[in-house]
């Protein structure tokens, strides 16, 4: 149960100014609570506060004990750090901001600070509190300001003579105006700004312009036409130094995105935000409305500032957006478009089934090390990833990789979708791919089965032993039975098939990010070793192939190793990929011989295999083209657009999906 509300009278009853900090500290958070009341009603709050003003109006000695007790409160707080700071990261870093939102989630604080900063969580903690603050009518504020503050020149001097309030302002400026210049100078923003950026030296002018705002201010007020100009040309170098910033997002989107650095982009973007409210509030004629705004602006910052969720969505946005264009381009060859791409793509998916049935054979043999589980999935994820790599080096392609870099490629069609065709165009896609993924599957099975078949039939005249015994066979149809958990695991290898895909474009990334092609092509260690020819060439490979790369070793030790470090806590969940799967039913079929085609297990089994196939391609799929179209910011409106529009292509053609069009004809809806 809550804490009840505090009576106002006990309130003004507790008001002591030589009480200990934190009890001081605490009268105010229970004032507060008492103004806020129920949390809803923005109209009892004014009026709360405009009954706190009458009471204090109607008690002399209470002003007494009030204005000492906020002299105490100033002395010991100080306001131009939070309004400089209030929100940002203390070191600019995304790892160090998510650490301190965890520690702001799960600690407790105390009101026995001077941390300005660290009260205001306690002392507006709703999103209420910016309800009601906005909701304070001039008037009221203007009395506020004469009962509460009647001696206090903070709010109201306007003369030459800068005041308490301006000068809080001016030192808040100061601070805040360190930091925009620090981030500007960093070596890795500063870099990777474009040339007429580094040539206009925004960020080397800032101190300058603002001593100059300074010194006007103390010379004529911040009032003054004077100021107001010197304001005017803050602004605007500010928002040169706002483009300059800007011109960082080029680079990293040509040369790969880091987290980090986004990140300081983003708290530089804030900073300068926040430099123009406090500049507004300096040269504010009505000044109390001005300070209450930007409380009630600071109050909003630490809303934002509560969620995990909106930092790594804001800080991994531009990843995300650049591992779903690297996977367009890896998805573009997996489309087929025409007759001779489906063939092909029937011919690269056979290649990819015979080198399967291997994996196949190579999967029975490591039962026989009777390794432990860890190392037996490990030894198992080795077999997979090698399997895939080479078929990556061969040019073939296995079913199952395809729909997570496929379905970046579809949505990249959608860059304009306001554009005409835009969507016709996606539809198109939507149909090859479907057309791609049927030859895909159908050749991995149309070889991987007879490839199996072979590989047994070689074993048996070697040694007079099938490539499982009966007992694993029986195993194995029950395994793969259709009416058992086989759709949930291939479900389950589904995700493992999409976080291939995000780890293949998180590496090409950081490869890239990081110049790695470069710095073999060039690196004096290199080309002594390799010679430079050779070297170049190492590095146009690895440039072309190190996505592949990545997604087919992830791929095979996740498929290994994830399901038994699952088994350690306790879930059973296991891969089930429609190729190896095929497989292992032709090693059954082959041990137990031709009778078994005649008994429910085997079709059974048959019917499971037919299930995974979907599945996995269908899950990979979903997941890929959700990240995709967040990454394109396709709005809900539009995705609605897309579903109608592939609903009436599947009415009016639908062998469209089916079948390959002619090498003259394109596919296009009626």
């Amino acid at each position: 149960m809550s804490a009840p509300r505090p009576e106002l009278s006990e309130l003004l009853t507790r008001l002591n100014p030589r009480a200990p900090l934190a009890e001081r500290h605490l009268w105010l958070i229970d004032l507060l609570t008492w103004v806020r009341g129920d949390g809803h009603n923005t109209a009892a709050a004014v009026d709360r506060v405009q009954l706190l003003l009458d009471a204090a109006a109607a008690r002399p000695e209470l002003l007494g004990r009030w204005q000492a007790w906020w002299q105490a409160f100033r002395q010991h707080v100080d306001i131009a750090p939070m309004l400089a700071d209030f929100g940002f990261a203390p070191r600019t870093a995304f790892l160090s901001e998510l650490g301190g939102r965890l520690r702001r989630k799960w600690l407790p604080s105390t009101p026995e600070t001077t941390d300005l900063g660290e009260l205001f969580g306690q002392l507006l903690p709703t999103d209420f509190d910016r309800q009601w603050l906005l909701a304070l009518p001039t008037a009221l504020l203007e009395r506020v300001q004469a009962v509460l503050f009647p001696d206090d020149s903070e709010l109201h001097a306007v003369g030459p003579e800068p005041d308490g309030w301006d000068r809080t302002l001016l030192d808040a400026l100061t601070f805040c105006m360190g930091q925009v210049s620090a981030t500007g100078f960093a070596a890795e923003v500063r870099l990777r700004m474009s040339a007429d950026a580094r040539r206009s030296r925004p960020f080397h002018d800032l101190p300058t312009q603002l001593e100059a705002l300074k010194q006007t201010v103390d010379a004529h007020g911040a009032l003054s036409p004077q100021a107001i100009q010197a304001a005017t040309q803050l602004r605007h170098l500010l928002d040169e130094c706002r483009s300059a910033a800007h011109s960082v997002y080029a680079h990293l989107d040509e040369h790969g995105i880091s987290v980090g650095i986004v990140f300081r982009l983003q708290q530089l973007r804030h900073r300068i935000q926040r430099i123009d409210d406090l500049l507004l509030c300096l040269q504010s004629a009505h000044r109390a409305q001005a300070a209450v705004h930007l409380l009630a602006k600071l109050v909003q910052v630490q809303q934002d500032n509560q969620s995990l969720r909106a930092l790594v969505a804001s800080s991994t946005h531009l990843t995300a957006a650049k591992v779903a264009e690297r996977g367009a381009e890896s998805g573009e060859h997996y489309i087929t478009r025409n007759r001779t791409e489906y063939l092909a793509m029937l011919r690269q998916a056979a290649g990819g089934g015979a080198v399967i049935g291997f994996t196949t054979w190579g999967k029975f043999l490591l039962y026989g090390l009777a390794l432990s589980p860890f190392w037996m999935g490990f030894a198992a994820g080795m077999n997979y990833a090698l399997s895939f790599v080479l078929v990556q080096l061969l040019h073939w392609t296995v079913a199952t990789k395809q729909p997570a870099v496929t379905a970046p490629a579809m949505v990249a069609k959608l860059k304009d979708i306001r554009s005409p065709g835009a969507v016709r165009a996606f539809v198109d896609e939507v149909a090859n791919l479907f057309r791609s993924q049927i030859a895909a599957i159908l050749g991995n099975l149309a070889l991987v089965v007879p490839v199996v078949l072979l590989l047994n039939l070689a074993l048996v005249l070697v040694n007079g032993q099938p490539m499982i015994t009966p007992e694993q066979a029986d195993h194995v149809l029950h395994d793969m039975d259709v009416l058992g958990p086989t759709a949930l695991f291939a479900a389950f290898t589904g995700v493992l098939l999409f976080a291939s895909s995000i780890v293949a474009g998180w590496f090409e990334n950081w490869f890239v990010l990081h110049r790695l092609d470069s710095a073999l092509a060039h690196n004096p260690s290199f080309t002594r070793r390799l010679g430079a020819a050779r070297a170049r060439r190492w590095a146009r490979f690895l440039r072309a192939n190190v996505s592949g790369f990545a997604a087919n070793i992830s791929l095979g030790l996740m498929l290994g190793v994830v399901p038994v470090v699952l088994a350690f806590f306790g879930l059973g969940l296991e891969v089930r990929h429609v190729t190896l799967s095929a497989g292992q039913v032709a090693a059954a079929v082959a041990a137990l011989g031709a009778p078994s085609l005649l008994t429910p297990g085997f079709w059974l089994a048959v019917a499971g295999v037919v299930v995974v196939g979907p599945v996995n391609l269908g899950v990979s799929f979903y997941l890929a083209f959700r990240l995709a179209l967040r990454a394109q910011a396709i709005d809900d409106v539009n995705r609605r657009r897309i579903a109608a529009a592939i609903r009436g292509r599947i009415r009016h053609a639908p062998l469209n999906f089916l079948r390959p069009p002619p090498e003259s004809e394109r596919a296009a809806p009626p």
